[in-house]
């Protein structure tokens, strides 16, 4: 269990505190307007503090290696949106319509930056590969995400989705903050410079508020009352299954196309992770009027916490195989 524990690092347990804090004590009223409305904010000056923060050079040099590019972004948008689309075909007494809808919110995400070239360093991989795969997934999964959400959501007959609303919103709080990080960049660079782990702070900050938010507002409309214990156990066993079907299937590809190990590690975790930190202040935008928002980010916050967990077990496998057959590393491909 302490070996377990150590596994966690304090953002993950942060956010379990705060899922029991907004259980026990969930905001309501005036507070809940306020802090739903300063989340809103918070998620507006996220994207411009990415789009300030994230170099072009580095979007631009992912293409320069766009066989290993294309196959993980393959993974991303393609693989892993096809495999959680039967689970909108679940009877709604074995999953909520909301969670069902919130796994396949789950599918079109993009990559985890941090938590996919963190793993691929700590297992010997291809770093900049996995730096310029994950960067370029987050930019395009901007636009990819609620596309490919209103493909899957037609395709499963789910009318929870306002279409119009959500494109608005991705504009204004999404796409228009980044492009204006991206213009005032050379301005700001040497500011942000100056204080290297402000952008990370920042985003587990604004995630903690958003999960905070949203839970308040499931809670107080009787989430757990709605969410039998059943449900929650399949979704825990539906995040696994749908790792371990992408891990596998990832591994199985990269082989058959002869990648290098260390591009097979970069592949591996760049196209089997899934971003907490795009994906909850996007869900914030898209499902901004759904009462059953806390259970639609149910599943990226399940999956989250899976696959660092798994993550770094498969992180050592990868390291001591490295350790063992150091030519099998080969060049980059």
């Amino acid at each position: 269990m302490m070996g377990l524990l150590r596994r966690l690092d304090g953002f993950t347990l942060l956010l379990l505190m705060v899922i029991v804090a907004a259980t026990v004590w969930p905001a309501s009223g005036g507070l809940a307007e306020g802090l739903s409305q300063l989340s809103t904010l918070a998620v507006a000056v996220l994207f411009f503090v990415h789009g300030a923060a994230l170099s072009r050079k580095q979007v631009l040099a992912g293409a320069m290696h766009w066989r290993l590019h294309l196959f993980i972004s393959s993974l991303t948008f393609v693989v892993f949106p096809l495999a959680v689309l039967p689970v909108s075909l679940l009877a709604p007494q074995w999953i909520p319509p909301e969670l069902a809808l919130g796994f396949l919110y789950l599918g079109v995400l993009p990559s985890a930056v941090s938590s996919s070239i963190a793993f691929t360093a700590m297992a010997r991989g291809n770093v900049p590969a996995a730096v310029c795969s994950a960067a370029a997934s987050n930019v395009f999964g901007m636009m990819l995400t609620p596309f490919l959400l209103m493909l899957m959501v037609s395709a499963s007959g789910d009318g929870a989705f306002d279409v119009t609303g959500a494109l608005k919103g991705i504009v204004l709080q999404l796409l228009l903050p980044f492009a204006l990080g991206q213009l005032l960049r050379p301005k700001l660079v040497g500011l942000l410079s100056r204080w290297p782990g402000f952008v990370g702070r920042y985003d587990q900050g604004v995630i903690m508020l958003i999960v905070y938010v949203a839970f308040s507002e499931s809670v107080n409309e009787g989430l757990w009352q709605q969410l039998p214990v059943a449900s929650l156990l399949l979704a825990v066993g539906l995040c696994l299954l749908l790792l371990a079907l992408v891990i596998g299937l990832s591994m199985l590809l990269a082989r058959r196309l002869g990648l290098s190990l260390a591009d097979e590690i970069a592949a591996v975790f760049c196209g089997s992770k899934k971003s907490l930190a795009s994906g909850l202040p996007m869900a914030k935008v898209l499902f901004v009027a759904n009462p059953g928002f806390g259970m639609i980010v149910l599943p990226i916050m399940c999956y989250n916490q899976i696959q660092i967990l798994c993550g770094a077990f498969l992180a050592g496998y990868y390291r001591r195989k490295v350790e063992a057959q150091p030519e099998s590393l080969g060049g980059v491909s």
